[in-house]
C-alpha cells in the first residue's frame, strides 16, 4: 500500500502557495492603492477642491446612472465669505480634525463608517432638516452650538450632547459638512432626500 501523499496535497506544496499568493496579492495591494489615491483626493473628479464651499451644492438624480449626485453650481459662499483654496482646506481640515477629536462617529455616520445611532452626515448640509437654504447656516451653527436647546430628534427622543465647541468649531464642522455633501458618493446614502431648492 502506497502512502505517498500527492504533490498537490503535500503540506510544502501549500505552503510555497500560501507564500505566493500572499506576495502576488501584495503587489495587488499596492497597485490598487497607487490608482486609487489620485481618485479619491480632494480636486479629483469625484471629491471636489476644498473651496467647493465657495459654490451651492445641490443634489439630483442622475438618469445615466440611476443615482442621486452632486451638482455644484454659482458661488454661495460660506458664511458669504469667498474663501482661498489654502484658506478653504485649512477650515474644512479643522471641521475634520473637530469631528475626530470629538468622536462624532461614535453615533454618526460619515461616508458610510461610524455608528447608527444618530442621524447619518455624509450629506448632512443637503438635509431638509434644517427647514430651507435661507435657514440652514444660522439653524446649523446654532445647534451646533447648543443641541440640547436646539434639539431636532423629530420624535425619536435621541439628542446630541452638548460638545461646547466654539463658533469657531462650530463653522469649520459646518464648512467639512457641506465639503463632504459635495463628494459624489455613487448615491450614498440611498433613498436621501434633499433639502428643497430655493427661487
Amino acid at each position: 500500500m502506497n502512502n505517498e501523499v500527492p504533490w498537490w496535497a503535500s503540506e510544502s506544496f501549500w505552503k510555497k502557495t500560501a507564500i505566493w499568493v500572499t506576495g502576488i496579492m501584495f503587489v495587488v495591494l499596492i497597485f490598487l492603492t497607487m490608482n486609487t489615491l489620485p481618485q479619491i483626493s480632494a480636486g479629483s473628479a469625484r471629491v471636489p477642491a476644498y473651496s467647493v464651499i465657495n459654490k451651492h451644492i445641490a443634489y439630483e438624480f442622475d438618469d445615466r446612472r440611476n443615482i442621486q449626485v452632486p451638482v455644484i453650481g454659482e458661488d454661495d459662499p460660506l458664511f458669504g465669505e469667498m474663501l482661498s483654496e489654502k484658506q478653504a482646506e485649512a477650515l474644512v481640515t479643522h471641521g475634520k480634525k473637530v469631528i475626530q477629536g470629538r468622536n462624532c462617529m461614535g453615533c454618526h455616520t460619515l461616508l458610510g463608517n461610524g455608528a447608527y445611532f444618530a442621524p447619518d452626515l455624509t450629506k448632512a448640509w443637503l438635509d431638509p432638516a434644517w427647514g430651507s437654504e435661507a435657514e440652514r447656516e444660522e439653524m446649523m451653527l446654532n445647534f451646533l452650538l447648543d443641541p440640547q436647546e436646539n434639539a431636532r430628534s423629530f420624535g425619536s427622543g435621541r439628542t446630541m450632547p452638548n460638545l461646547h465647541l466654539t463658533e469657531e468649531e462650530a463653522r469649520a464642522v459646518i464648512a467639512f459638512l457641506k465639503w463632504m455633501s459635495a463628494i459624489d458618493t455613487n448615491g450614498f446614502p440611498y433613498n436621501f432626500t434633499v433639502i428643497e431648492k430655493e427661487g
